[in-house]
């Protein structure tokens, strides 16, 4: 049958009768509502906020950060015994590194510096609502690990939150070595917020960058040699345990830095501020610009 023919489809499709005038409408009609629906739907999954996580040992200073965030000014804070969400917005005059060239009254602007702070507990029972976050990281843009600047100067203090960095830095390193592809995923910058500047015992910025990583070192040691124990008794000997996976870093023996996590395209800063002292005995302006840089 030939498209001329009146019994074609194209005939009927283009003939005056009831039933073209329905499916014409319902075409009409629905393709724009379909396609608005896709259009809005890609649009909103595009535009899911960039998340940073905030974890620290408990006491740092974390919850009072999220509030100062949250409320632009200091509020009394108590313990955190579970996860907190907040959208925030980036100060000014602080600008996003994505929006370094687009105007102020630009609407991408004023959208580029919206973020959500996933505030985690730090007590060492309830510090699983972090580990299951850097697990599976990929809406986390950055990790904000808060210390108290005063608490790194006892050994305590130090040993808690070196053996917490240490995870947090050992868990990154793992997400990258197990990517299934050769270019491994994006890395996720940390920053060090030494807090509490303020205090007369709380030790500076370089000298927290200093504590920590001497602290870390010991820890990986430590663990290192618990592994290799564990194997041998295992085995029944002393065959040597592949601890690569367990040994943040460079491998072999030496001292470890922050700067060996660039290998896996993990930068680490140390920013002293106090969140509670205000523009008189230290802001976090310096921690403000850090989010600004990875926005």
């Amino acid at each position: 049958m030939a498209w001329y023919d009146e019994d074609s489809w194209l005939t009927a499709a283009l003939s005056p009768n009831l039933t073209t005038i329905i499916i014409t409408f319902l075409i009409a009609l629905g393709l724009p509502v379909l396609l608005h629906s896709f259009l809005y739907r890609t649009a909103a999954a595009s535009a899911s906020l960039p998340t940073f996580l905030l974890v620290g040992p408990s006491g740092s200073g974390k919850t009072a950060f999220a509030t100062l965030t949250e409320r632009t000014s200091i509020a009394q804070t108590h313990t955190s015994t579970q996860p907190l969400t907040i959208e925030a917005l980036l100060p000014s005059p602080h600008v996003p590194a994505s929006s370094h060239y687009r105007s102020p009254g630009d609407p991408a602007y004023e959208r580029s510096r919206r973020f959500l702070l996933l505030d985690t507990p730090g007590h060492g029972k309830l510090r699983h609502y972090a580990t299951a976050s850097l697990s599976d990281p990929k809406s986390i843009r950055g990790i904000i690990f808060v210390v108290d600047a005063a608490a790194l100067a006892e050994e305590p203090g130090l040993n808690e939150a070196a053996s917490y960095l240490h995870d947090v830095l050992l868990s990154l390193q793992k997400r990258y070595t197990s990517a299934t592809s050769s270019k491994g995923p994006t890395g996720i910058p940390v920053l060090v917020a030494a807090n509490k500047m303020d205090l007369f015992t709380a030790l500076p910025a370089n000298l927290v960058k200093h504590q920590l990583e001497k602290a870390i070192t010991e820890v990986r040691t430590s663990r290192a040699k618990a592994l290799r124990d564990a194997g041998a008794a295992l085995s029944g000997g002393e065959d040597e345990v592949d601890e690569e996976r367990e040994w943040l870093g460079e491998g072999g023996e030496g001292h470890f830095e922050f700067s060996q996590m660039q290998e896996i395209g993990t930068s680490v800063s140390v920013v002293g501020a106090n969140v509670l002292g205000g523009k008189e005995t230290g802001s976090v302006d310096g921690w403000w610009e850090w989010i600004g840089e990875n926005l």
